[in-house]
C-alpha cells in the first residue's frame, strides 16, 4: 500500500465511458481515490453514499474518484443504478487495486478496499487499507488529511 509522503504512482485507469483517466491529469487539484471491494459490497456502497453526502470535499477542491475491481460494463451499470456522482474507474490492464498495493488477502479470497488522498502536487497525503469492508473508509483520517491540505506549511 502507498504511504503518506510518497509520490503518487503514475496511475492510468479507464472511466465507464472508456476514456483514459490518469492521476497526473489532475495535477493542480487534490484527489481522493476510494477503492471499493466490489460494486456489490453493501458496506462499500454505503461508503460511496457517505462520500457523496460530504460537502467538505467540494469545499476543499478535492476531486473524488471511485475505483472498482470489476470490468467497465459492470462499473457503468452500477454507477447508473446507484446514481453515483463521481467518476467510476476500472483498470485498463488488471485491477486498479493492485496498482496501489491493495491486493487480495486471506489466501486471495478477499479483495481489500481503501482510500488514497493525493495533494495538488502529486504527493500522497493519506493512505488507508482494510481487508474487511467495514474498515475500508477511514472518514476521520480522510477528513484530517483534507483539512491539512489547506493548512500553512
Amino acid at each position: 500500500m502507498l504511504e503518506a509522503g510518497s509520490p503518487a504512482p503514475p496511475l492510468e485507469l479507464e472511466d465507464t465511458d472508456g476514456r483514459t483517466v490518469r492521476l497526473a491529469d489532475h495535477r493542480g487539484h487534490a484527489v481522493l481515490l476510494y477503492f471499493m471491494r466490489s460494486t456489490t459490497c453493501p458496506v462499500c456502497r454505503r461508503h460511496v453514499r457517505a462520500l457523496a453526502g460530504d460537502t467538505a470535499f467540494a469545499a476543499a477542491g478535492v476531486r473524488v474518484l471511485i475505483a472498482v475491481p470489476e470490468d467497465r460494463a459492470t462499473a457503468a451499470a452500477w454507477r447508473a443504478k446507484d446514481e453515483v456522482p463521481f467518476p467510476v474507474l476500472t483498470g485498463r490492464r488488471g485491477s486498479p487495486h493492485e496498482l496501489v498495493g491493495l491486493g487480495r488477502a486471506v489466501f486471495g479470497a478477499l479483495q481489500r478496499s481503501g482510500s488514497v488522498l493525493v495533494d495538488a502536487e502529486g504527493v500522497v497525503r493519506h493512505a488507508h487499507s482494510a481487508t474487511l469492508p467495514t474498515g475500508g473508509y477511514d472518514r476521520a483520517g480522510i477528513a484530517a488529511a483534507v483539512a491539512a491540505l489547506g493548512a500553512p506549511a
